[in-house]
């Protein structure tokens, strides 16, 4: 089947037979209207006197009414939906990477210098000085990203096969953005022990490693284990790259609303993954007065709590320790911070923060409360979502994070350079530019790479986990 260019929409193209005695293509047309799409072109496939099958163009306003007008035409009688396309599927066939060459092979001179015999020149130039895999392999520009599928964002535990378009995306988006050649490798296992065990295996081949889309609180343990017995930085995306993205977030829209960290009381919903990363890197920002709430409501220390997580963040958060619900602890709130499930909030509750409040609701794709419900007293509004102001969105961290840790060697991705790369993020908005609805830039500004990589590289040279100075850092 061709791609066909939407006229206003999405497009899609279905496949279907039609027995010429039973039904007429009026019908199949009026089922398609009546559901909300709008055919632009048909196209005769196969003819015989008793049926004709034709792909039909329709366009739709959202991709959810392709579900209900493949339905509707399932239900009539003489027709049979042979197969269904649209460009998102189209532009998945055979997946969306592949690998290439940096050199033509041309004869049998250049055979023997990439293969066989000269090759095995560099092998023992290797064996001897390990550390030449970072300049003679593809070491030097090369992430895993690594999953077990068992936390798709809005999709749960459906599997290493499934997850797998996932994780191309993903490794796009590192060429994409950043120059970094990355792979999926879709783990067939759930099991802790075996992931660690597989990751460490093959990082040999990769100069860091992109964890994503691993449950919790497995992904804890998976992160740091693998990070105490790898010399490569290891980065949970999940966690981490939602954290980055949202305290330079949460840097711009302090300085919207005039307040500052140190003296605001920030409210957390969600303690898993990305909640103890977000709150980790507040922490260590400075936040001196930080409730994490879950579905136990607020964690207070000399509270046993089963979840290990909990129990660290109830010891090391809280000091006034108040308890309660959700409401409760908004009471005098500066700051929200929404890593939880959505429509959990009302505006009633908003209404008990201190004026002006900072208001992160990230959970995707319905976020804590909608954001037309509360634009008129919030200071700033952010969500998870592309079709509202201010996404936090980690495609602004990972790409310049993995582009500075790569060029510097680093041996891991630590708290000094996520802060560093947080940091970058913010100061690409000007202070002219910079307002309650334009606190985060674009995914596709030009500026974000360059700057993170520049400051992510100038953290680990100056918290010594850079195994190599570039050249235009050296004194």
């Amino acid at each position: 089947m061709q791609e066909t260019k939407s006229l206003g929409g999405k497009s899609f193209i279905v496949r279907v037979e039609l027995q010429t005695a039973v039904i007429k293509f009026g019908q199949v047309a009026a089922a398609i209207s009546e559901s909300g799409g709008d055919m632009i072109a048909i196209d005769v496939i196969q003819t015989s006197r008793d049926h004709t099958v034709r792909d039909l163009t329709v366009t739709v306003a959202d991709a959810v009414q392709i579900d209900d007008i493949v339905k509707a035409l399932r239900q009539l009688a003489g027709i049979r939906v042979v197969n269904v396309s649209d460009r998102t599927f189209l532009l998945h066939l055979g997946g969306k990477i592949e690998m290439k060459p940096k050199t033509p092979i041309q004869n049998r001179d250049d055979l023997s210098r990439v293969y066989t015999p000269d090759v095995a020149r560099v092998c023992m130039a290797i064996h001897d000085q390990p550390e030449k895999a970072f300049t003679l392999t593809i070491k030097r520009n090369t992430v895993a990203v690594v999953s077990d599928g068992s936390a798709v964002l809005g999709l749960g535990n459906i599997g290493s096969r499934a997850a797998m378009p996932v994780m191309e995306g993903k490794a796009m988006l590192f060429k994409q953005f950043a120059e970094v050649d990355a792979f999926p490798i879709c783990l067939d296992t759930q099991d802790t022990e075996e992931i660690i065990r597989t990751v460490k295996a093959i990082a040999p081949a990769f100069g860091g490693i992109n964890l994503e889309d691993i449950s919790s609180p497995r992904c804890f343990e998976i992160e740091q284990r693998l990070r105490d017995e790898l010399d490569i930085p290891v980065f949970h995306d999940d966690q981490h790259g939602t954290a980055v993205v949202m305290y330079a977030g949460l840097i711009s829209a302090l300085k919207v609303v005039g307040k500052s960290l140190p003296e605001s009381k920030v409210v957390i919903c969600g303690i898993g993954a990305a909640g103890m990363a977000c709150s980790k890197i507040l922490l260590a920002a400075g936040v001196k007065n930080l409730i994490g709430v879950d579905r136990e409501g607020a964690l207070v220390a000399g509270n046993r709590y089963d979840n290990p997580s909990w129990q660290w963040f109830a010891d090391n958060t809280n000091p006034e320790r108040i308890g309660g619900s959700l409401s409760d602890a908004l009471v005098g709130a500066d700051v929200f911070i929404g890593v939880s499930k959505g429509n959990i909030l009302t505006r009633a509750d908003i209404e008990r923060m201190n004026p002006d409040p900072i208001v992160f609701a990230m959970a995707n794709p319905t976020p804590e409360i909608a954001p037309e419900l509360i634009e008129d007293i919030v200071g700033v509004m952010a969500t998870g979502r592309s079709d509202y102001p201010n996404q936090i969105n980690n495609v602004l961290c990972f790409p310049g994070m993995f582009r500075g840790a790569l060029d510097c060697r680093a041996t891991t991705i630590n708290e000094e350079m996520k802060l560093a790369a947080a940091e970058a993020i913010a100061e690409t908005i000007s202070d002219e530019e910079r307002s309650r609805i334009y606190i985060i830039p674009s995914v596709f500004n030009q500026q974000i790479v360059p700057t993170i990589r520049n400051k992510v590289v100038e953290a680990a040279v100056r918290t010594g986990v850079a195994r190599r100075i570039p050249r235009e850092f050296r004194q």
